[in-house]
Formats: C-alpha cells, structure tokens, sequence
C-alpha cells in the first residue's frame, strides 16, 4: 500500500533525482516534477516533468522543495501563491541552514510545512544515495506537532533516523555539518599539495590509511582519539612544521595554525606555552 497519491518535486538536482527513485515507490503515481529547465525535469528518472509549478500545488498530497538556499524563499512564495484554498498538500524544503519558518507564506495558505535535511552528502548516483539515506539521520523542523509527525513519517519512509532540531539551532547544525564535511575536504587537499611537494606521486593513497583511522578513532572516542605532537607538547616538532611549510607550502601554513590552535583550546591548555607562542608568531610569516 502506497503512503501517498502523488508526491511532487520542485528541483532537478542531485537531491531530487535520489528523492524521485526512493519516494517513487511511496506514490500511487509517479513523482510529479518541476523544475526551471523543462530539459533538467525531463531528464529526471523515475518522475514525470510538469509543465508548470502550479500543476504540483493542485495535483500532489505532498512536495518536496529541493532547490538552492538561495532560491527556496522564491519558491515557497510562487508555490503558495498557486495553492488550492482547500486541501493543500504537505510541504517540505531539504536545505540544512534553513527551518520551517522560510516556509510561511505556505503555512499561511494553509499547507503543513517542516525542513527536512538528511545528514550526508549526494555526489549525483542516486542509487547508491538511496541506500546511504538509510539509516542515516536526517534533521526535522516541523512548523507544528502534525507537520512534524508527517515529516518523521517521510523519513521513515526513505529508512532514515529522524532528529528533531529547534528552529532557532538550524544554522548551528548546519554550520556543526559544514565544519565537518566541507572542510575534511579542503583539509585533505592541503594535506595532499604538501605531500605533493615532498615527491609524493600518490597523496591519497598515503593518506587513506591513517586518515581512515582517525576518523573511526574519533567517531568512537571523540577527542580523546587525539594523538602526534599537540597532544605530547613536542615543541620543536610543530616549529619544524611551521618552518617546513613556510618554506615549501606557504598555502597550507595559515589553515594548519588555525587548526593546531584550535587544538590546543580543546585540549584546555589556556595559559602560556611556547608552543601557543610559536604558533601565534607563524602569523607574521609572509
């Protein structure tokens, strides 16, 4: 038995193509659509491409909203301004930054609304998104207690965890999972140029052991899994790094003092220590 009549889609991107094949089993009828370029919508599997924004408002029980930030404002107003006066559908948007309230001139219509974010990253293979949403947690803001048990059922749907998050703490949350994905990768990339430096002809494959580990050692014991010189308080280790990349990988020398001191203010060492001072005075290399 399908959970619902017609669910429909407004984007073309990453997101709605893996929402389209996961959500298409749950939907009497294929997923309706929409997105800016009839091409994009047209080339979207398992959905059919509607020609207008209004067609969803009029035709779905529910519509996910899986555009840019910067456009889901826009989206919300033309789609509440095509809403039905009677029995309009259930609303959600997938950015992260951004709770239910961005969805207000459709709650005003008369639509349930609720941010629903999944925790995890789609590089445009659907398939294989379909089954990492799974039991992968996903981020709830409901505009009221009924549109919050509606979005904890559509995550159920798509086999995911739902985590209730306030309004006022989606851009922390967000800003928490930026943090942590987004900037693993420009760490990995600078660690790569400095190993590239050093005649290393294949930096990943370097890595990945050790920093395949790390990760797992961290996810288990949090900072406790800390390990190398900040943690020993080898001083002229880390004045070694600090010389070696002034010298050798300038780039990188900015974004690993930031992060060697935002080490050491984990670590709770607030006093003075010369390795604090070495790594203040690495801000005056040029």
């Amino acid at each position: 038995m399908t959970a619902f009549h017609q669910i429909g889609i407004v984007g073309a991107g990453r997101v709605a193509q893996a929402l389209a094949l996961a959500l298409a089993p749950h939907s009497s009828a294929p997923p309706l659509l929409w997105a800016r370029s009839r091409d994009k919508a047209r080339a979207v599997a398992h959905a059919v491409a509607a020609p207008r924004l209004g067609d969803l408002a009029s035709g779905c029980d529910v519509i996910a909203i899986a555009v840019s930030d910067d456009a889901l404002a826009a989206v919300a107003a033309d789609l509440a301004a095509a809403l039905p006066s009677l029995a309009a559908p259930f609303v959600f948007h997938l950015s992260g930054s951004s709770g239910a309230a961005i969805l207000d001139p459709l709650r005003h219509a008369g639509a349930p609304t609720a941010a629903i974010h999944p925790a995890m990253t789609f590089t445009g293979d659907a398939h294989s998104e379909i089954q990492r949403m799974k039991q992968a947690r996903f981020a709830v803001t409901g505009s009221s207690p009924e549109a919050g048990q509606i979005a904890r059922q559509i995550v159920g749907l798509l086999g995911g965890v739902a985590v209730e998050i306030a309004e006022e703490r989606r851009p922390l949350y967000h800003a928490a999972l930026c943090h942590a994905s987004n900037h693993l990768v420009t760490l990995m990339a600078g660690a790569s140029h400095a190993l590239a430096a050093t005649g290393v002809d294949d930096p990943a494959a370097l890595l990945a052991p050790l920093v395949r580990a790390a990760l797992e050692n961290s996810l288990e014991r949090g900072f406790a899994a800390l390990s190398g010189p900040l943690l020993r308080g080898d001083e002229r280790t880390v004045a070694g790094h600090l010389a070696a990349l002034a010298a050798d990988c300038p780039a990188l020398l900015s974004a690993y003092r930031a992060m060697a001191l935002a080490t050491l203010d984990e670590l709770g060492r607030s006093g003075p220590s010369t390795l604090r001072h070495a790594l203040d005075s690495a801000a005056a290399v040029p």
